[in-house]
């Protein structure tokens, strides 16, 4: 696995969203956003993903092998074959085979399924019956037996320790006697199942590891306990929340630092890391300026531009990133830079360079599904080469599964990516309304949110004064809205008055913050 040297993560926790971003040699590396409108309602914006529901089976469709689940979502759910495997027990079938659906699966049945990818525009949650609960350093899968290692575990003498340790681990909480298990969980049953290793978990100890996996069935013996009694169609466990996951997810051996600019973020951080993850309290501080967090690096700048179809790179080449229904295109262009000694060194160089930022690219936007890159023609085997490997090694680092072709004869390299949720573009922009769809402008969300940490910058540089706050009047109702009263939420806050005052003449990205 590529050692990472110099790893930050950024948290902003506002009132109206959680951002995550982290930060790599002193670049934005990636970034989570997470919407803290209605979670628990699964409104767009806010990530389902880990989420457990008792759902209902609505429809089997053995032509399409999936089925959908009612789960009480706006749109049923969605459950493939290849994810309701774990519920059949035919005898003399081959694992590597789908069983039929129907034998998975039957109208009308209740059962246990897990969010894995987040509805998108108009289609419901990607749902699977192979439970996951993801810990520290393991992932407990109850349907499961024995070890599995992440694949971004690379060394082969670490992979065969972590695999020997997890075995006796296993063993032990098998075979527990019960002066043990009162010492270790306090005399609760543990039920075996299979564990998934989790890169956190290079160089853990056994003891580290069987903490780990006493915590998840602990949760899991909970999940069950709410399963008996819960009706259908409704939500029995939702995943930890953001500050916590971007602890869990994020934050790894080779992070350096974790800043965090919100008090009651940072005491639950605290919390989290106490309880799961001591050696990174020391790491663990609290941004008070000078400035707003996301100042540092350029992280803002950065935001600003993530929507731009054109990207510039250092020679004076560029990319351009263009993303339709059913894949994103990516084209490479020289631009201004032409190499004095020759085409070939050109095109070398330019490609070397959009690889890299290809990579921050594609997981700064979220950019999932069918990805096309169209480099500039090279005639050099070991050129290819070099450009290939380069885009290799930019998503080694990548939490979201990648597959990456070699180079077509047309000159194309070809990528799937793991779409899990709404991109970076969805989240912040919609239709403008005009051009049937072509065009984009910022979401009313994406202001919105924008305008209360502009606020929340006012409040500081003068503490005490109210705010006057002056925008588009489709930004002020969405601020004050009636269920989640960011406003009033943001006055209790700050502890001083927040005024909106819609503008008719305002533009919806125009707006004035008054402190007086």
């Amino acid at each position: 696995m590529n050692e990472v040297l110099n790893e930050e993560v950024l948290i902003n926790a506002g009132v109206g969203e959680t951002r995550i971003a982290t930060i790599v040699d002193g670049r934005l590396d990636q970034l989570i956003l997470e919407r803290a409108r209605s979670v628990e309602q699964g409104r767009i914006g806010h990530s389902l993903l880990g989420n457990i529901y008792l759902g209902r089976v609505q429809r089997v469709l053995p032509g399409m092998q999936a089925a959908f689940v009612e789960v009480g979502l706006k749109r049923a759910g969605f459950l493939g074959a290849r994810e309701a495997r774990c519920l059949c027990e035919l005898p003399n079938f081959r694992k590597e085979e789908l069983p039929p659906i129907s034998q998975c699966v039957t109208e009308g049945q209740s059962l246990l399924v897990q969010v894995v990818k987040d509805p998108i525009r108009d289609k419901g949650a990607r749902l699977s019956a192979n439970i996951t609960l993801p810990g520290r350093l393991l992932v407990l899968v109850p349907n499961q037996h024995g070890v599995v290692l992440s694949r971004r575990i690379d060394d082969e003498v670490e992979r065969a320790r972590l695999t020997q340790i997890c075995e006796a681990m296993i063993a032990r909480m098998k075979n527990i006697n019960a002066d043990a298990a009162s010492a270790i969980s306090g005399n609760r049953p543990i039920k075996a199942g299979g564990y998934i290793v989790r890169t956190a978990a290079i160089g853990a100890h056994l003891s580290e590891l069987e903490v780990d996996a006493i915590r998840l069935n602990d949760l899991w013996r909970g999940i069950e306990t709410s399963h008996q009694t819960a009706q259908p169609a409704s939500c029995i466990y939702y995943d930890i929340d953001p500050v916590e996951k971007a602890l869990r997810d994020c934050v790894g051996v080779n992070t350096k630092r974790i800043l965090i600019d919100d008090a009651e973020a940072y005491a639950v951080a605290r919390g989290y890391c106490d309880d799961t993850m001591p050696l990174m309290l020391p790491r663990l501080e609290r941004h008070q300026g000078p400035g707003a967090l996301f100042d540092l690096y350029g992280v803002e700048e950065d935001l600003r531009t993530a929507l731009d179809p054109i990207v510039p790179l250092p020679s004076g080449g560029y990319v351009v990133i263009e993303t339709t229904e059913a894949l994103t295109a990516v084209d490479i262009n020289s631009g201004s830079y032409t190499d004095a000694t020759g085409l070939e060194e050109t095109s070398e160089r330019t490609n070397m360079e959009a690889a890299a930022e290809i990579c921050r690219q594609l997981k700064l936007r979220g950019i999932g599904g069918v990805i096309v890159i169209d480099f500039i023609h090279m005639n050099r085997p070991e050129n290819i080469a070099r450009v290939l490997k380069v885009l290799h090694d930019g998503l080694a680092n990548d939490r979201t599964p990648t597959q990456i072709s070699g180079l077509s004869e047309f000159g194309l390299v070809e990528m799937t990516r793991k779409r899990t949720r709404e991109p970076l573009s969805r989240l912040m922009s919609e239709d403008c309304g005009v051009c049937g769809g072509t065009g984009r402008n910022r979401s009313v969300a994406a202001i919105g949110n924008e305008i209360l940490r502009h606020i929340e910058r006012e409040s500081a540089a003068r503490p005490g004064h109210k705010i006057k706050a002056s925008m588009a009047a489709d930004v002020a109702i969405w601020l004050s809205d009636g269920e989640d009263d960011l406003i009033g939420r943001m006055t209790r806050r700050l502890g001083v008055n927040v005024l909106v005052e819609p503008r008719p003449g305002f533009s919806r990205e125009r707006y004035e913050i008054i402190a007086g």
